[in-house]
């Protein structure tokens, strides 16, 4: 027994799985002992970059939306960026029957449709448009990513 018990080990061993290879491996577990007087390091956290700069679709971007409506007393804009609330964004009177407003919107693509005295209509001036799920068409317009992403 004793002489199969040896050709056993020697098996193993030459496997590359015997007990030295368990020793070396338990050595590697160790914890990695540091003398009393010895010096830390700690590192200072490095400064966070702001969200915008990592990642700049997340960037809002100015966009205006305008509308000829000469006869009109009201004009608001409802869209999937105030959750279609038709009076949650109201244009503002420049004029000569132009009506304007100022959004800042992360880039993306937005459906919308204007309000103007309480009926909804499209955008005679958008230049792509898609059908909405009440049998009309919903404007569309597409913020574009920032010009600095260009360097990523």
């Amino acid at each position: 027994m004793k002489n199969s018990r040896a050709s056993e080990e020697n098996k193993i061993g030459t496997g590359g799985f015997g007990r030295v290879g368990l020793e070396t491996v338990g050595a590697l577990l160790k914890p990695r002992e540091t003398p009393v007087n010895a010096a830390v390091k700690v590192h200072p956290p490095t400064s966070l970059q702001p969200v915008s700069e990592r990642f700049p679709a997340l960037e809002e971007q100015e966009i205006i939306l305008t509308l000829f409506a000469p006869k009109a007393r009201e004009v608001n804009v409802a869209g999937n960026f105030n959750g279609w609330h038709p009076d949650a964004t109201p244009l503002k009177n420049m004029g000569a029957g132009k009506w304007a407003v100022r959004l800042m919107l992360r880039s993306g693509q937005y459906e919308y449709r204007f309000v103007v005295g309480g009926r909804w209509s499209e955008d005679p001036r958008a230049d792509q448009r898609v059908a909405n799920p009440y049998g009309g068409f919903n404007s569309v317009f597409l913020v574009p990513l920032d010009v600095r992403t260009s360097i990523l």
